[in-house]
């Protein structure tokens, strides 16, 4: 069990920000803090990690206090267990896949388990290499084993996935997925989409302005949205343009492109890069398959 209760003032665009952050993740759960930009979400996750000191409360991990500041308590980062991935990598340029995850590993016994993790991760064959020759999704890859060598209690992921092609980025959801079921460690994620987030997260807590104000499972808050729509979408804005009197809104949903109309006043409230919900009173579809080619053997 991790239990968090902490405070800490943040400087927002939007000005001086007190986040007050009470959260518990269950061992082995997978968790995703889901929110606006500037919400306090890398925040949590940085003072989880030691990366920042809070002004006050307590951190607690498996019996073994992190952080107290009544009591003085303040472990550094690498007396912590816990792995990290970040979204661009941070891998040594000039080592070897191999490398960098033995970098990392601090005793003989994690040293062993090196190969174990490579295979888990599908990489055996790519050991040898530097990073500069591998894709975004096997870079990718080679942070996640690296984050996993000392077997951490707690594994955060600051939007791991976000730079990469929708069709890399739900191949690694679900290699993520099953790494979570077989390594067993508590999972905490930072995400913007609702797509990652249903299909990895057993509990989301949403984070407005540093603050936790709801935690359910994913399913149970993005339905309780006040929608009356038949028909949901998600997508991410990409362009907002006026056209007097409404305005035409340009999304990617999935991997494709949409154009809807909408009013002014709708409009004003979506932000280009952020993920917006399409509903629809009226709808009558045409369903048509899509055969995806075949694997010749």
């Amino acid at each position: 069990m991790i239990l968090i209760n902490i405070t800490k003032h943040l400087n927002t665009a939007e000005g001086p920000m007190e986040a007050v952050f009470n959260l518990s993740i269950g061992s082995g759960e997978f968790l995703t803090l889901f929110g606006p930009s500037g919400a306090g979400k890398t925040t949590l996750m940085r003072c989880i990690a030691g990366l920042e000191t809070p002004d006050t409360g307590r951190i607690e991990v498996a019996g073994e206090t992190w952080f107290d500041s009544d009591r003085k308590i303040n472990l550094p980062p690498q007396k912590r267990s816990v792995g990290f991935v970040f979204q661009d990598y941070a891998l040594f340029p000039t080592m070897s896949v191999r490398e960098n995850l033995l970098f990392a590993a601090e005793t003989a016994e994690q040293k062993k388990g090196v190969d174990e993790l490579l295979a888990l991760v599908e990489l055996e064959n790519l050991a040898a290499r530097r990073p500069d020759t591998l894709s975004g999704g096997q870079k990718q890859r080679v942070a996640l084993a690296r984050a996993l060598v000392r077997r951490p209690k707690i594994l955060l992921l600051d939007e791991p996935l976000s730079a990469l092609d929708p069709a890399m980025r739900a191949k690694l959801q679900n290699e993520l997925s099953l790494i979570h079921e077989r390594m067993g460690v508590s999972t905490l994620l930072v995400s913007h989409d609702i797509a990652e987030t249903v299909r990895l997260s057993e509990r989301l807590a949403a984070v407005e302005r540093g603050r936790i104000v709801r935690v359910c499972p994913p399913m149970e808050f993005f339905s309780s949205q006040t929608l009356s729509g038949k028909l949901q979408l998600v997508g991410e804005v990409l362009k907002i343009e006026e056209d007097f009197p409404v305005c035409v809104v340009t999304l990617l949903v999935g991997s494709s492109i949409v154009r809807t109309v909408t009013a002014a006043e709708e409009a004003s409230r979506l932000t280009i890069g952020e993920h917006a919900i399409i509903s629809t009173k009226a709808f009558n579809p045409i369903l048509l398959p899509i055969h995806e080619p075949k694997e010749t053997p």
